[in-house]
């Protein structure tokens, strides 16, 4: 049995600040889960561009409001508490927090803990 609390994650190597988001992890590769599962903050007032192309997505918003625009299907999507969005075709994105948003994200494949998204918006998909 696996048994954290976010306190514990927090000001680690898995508690990944960027400009744009900040990604508490609190399950990684390493944990043998199948998945990664994360506690992400978007702040407020950012876009982010994102393509997942190694990886599924499945996203919560627990706190805040902001969107989403599928940038493949031009089709933009509001979030607030309770949305839940998912990213099972690769899609290019913009994730915009009008509000700072709190998001619980899920990764397959998981992520091993460093990653962040390259110039491309990618993670990389590292073993």
């Amino acid at each position: 049995m696996i048994v954290k609390h976010l306190d514990e994650v927090i000001g680690t190597q898995d508690d990944i600040d960027t400009e744009t988001w900040n990604a508490r992890r609190l399950l990684l590769r390493r944990d043998g889960m199948g998945f990664s599962l994360h506690d992400t903050i978007i702040k407020e007032g950012t876009e982010t561009y994102i393509w997942y192309a190694h990886h599924l997505e499945a996203v919560y918003c627990i706190s805040g409001e902001g969107e989403i625009e599928d940038l493949d299907h031009q089709q933009v999507y509001p979030i607030r508490p309770g949305t839940l969005y998912a990213l099972n075709g690769h899609e290019k994105h913009l994730l915009r927090a009008a509000k700072e948003m709190r998001m619980v994200c899920v990764f397959n494949p998981p992520l091993v803990g460093n990653e962040v998204h390259d110039e491309h918006g990618v993670y990389p998909l590292l073993e």
